[in-house]
């Protein structure tokens, strides 16, 4: 079994700021960070830490080729990751403020290359047993759902940044849908996370669905039932791929049959250490790290 993930590379340049900068002002930042990032990327190391065979199927500028050592390092499989010349890598500024809060303005660039060819020959070597991993920072989105669902291999599907395009896709060809309180109150068109809960409830007759808590933790629900686990509580430092760290170390484990609340306290564990450290990708903790975590909170 495995994760095909095809996902997002970012080259992330984090600014530590004092407070996250308004229309008209110059703001300058304490700190300078240039670090591989992106959700496609960070939740694929998060994966591939996690112990399953992960590819990642995306696109990166040539000159932004050495900044991928990370995600080899983690043992991503990078063979369906292509070099370009003519498109520039996709690429975040982050602001970080002192409450490990941040705000993000993306660029997709490489990230929107995909077309039907690339699709068909990552899912060439795919089967029922694996996983496709989504997000929505990259484009043709719907054409990765389809042809997954016609080769009948589950899809899980984290629509961040949320955008009214997600309302368009075929969300019933979707296995897990993974959302925080925003997204999920976005998706709904609820003002309010108990009503978007509710709606996200009768969702699960049809989907398995995942709904982050922030500190609160998460909630997994399937036809009706739901499963909560809480929060781990640390000192933050960045909360910058906190959430991609979850999903990463979730779905590895949940493919691999683990039971449901054990998935998911794993997932909450590796997403604690993720946020004591600085950064996107440098702050994923290894499986090692990740158990000896949950053994010191037994």
């Amino acid at each position: 079994m495995a994760v095909y993930n095809f996902g997002s590379i970012n080259i992330d340049h984090v600014y530590q700021v004092p407070h996250f900068v308004t229309p008209g002002e110059t703001l300058s930042s304490s700190d300078y960070q240039s670090i591989l990032g992106g959700k496609g990327a960070n939740q694929s190391v998060a994966s591939a830490k996690a112990g399953i065979d992960t590819f990642h199927i995306g696109a990166i500028h040539q000159s932004d080729l050495p900044m991928l050592s990370a995600m080899k390092d983690a043992g991503v499989d990078m063979s369906h990751v292509s070099a370009q010349t003519e498109v520039a890598s996709g690429h975040a500024i982050i602001q970080v403020n002192p409450e490990a809060e941040n705000a993000i303005f993306l660029f997709p660039g490489a990230n929107h290359l995909f077309n039907e060819t690339i699709i068909d020959k990552a899912l060439s070597t795919a089967t029922s047993q694996d996983w496709v991993l989504l997000q929505n920072e990259t484009n043709a989105i719907d054409k990765i759902i389809e042809h997954a669902f016609a080769a009948n291999v589950p899809v899980a599907f984290n629509p961040a940044p949320m955008t009214d395009s997600v309302r368009q896709l075929p969300l019933d060809k979707i296995t897990l849908l993974i959302v925080n309180e925003v997204e999920a109150m976005q998706l709904t068109d609820c003002d309010n996370v108990k009503d978007a809960r509710e709606a996200l409830l009768v969702m699960s007759d049809n989907t398995q669905v995942l709904l982050t808590l922030g500190k609160k933790g998460v909630c997994y629900m399937h036809k009706g039932q739901q499963t909560q686990v809480d929060a781990f509580s640390v000192d933050a430092v960045d909360t910058t791929a906190a959430g991609d760290t979850f999903i990463g170390y979730f779905l590895a484990n949940f493919a691999q049959g683990k039971p449901i609340t054990d998935a998911l306290r794993t997932a909450c564990a590796a997403s604690a250490i993720s946020v004591t450290r600085a950064g996107a990708v440098p702050s994923i903790p290894s499986a090692m790290e990740v158990d000896a975590f949950l053994r010191k909170h037994a």
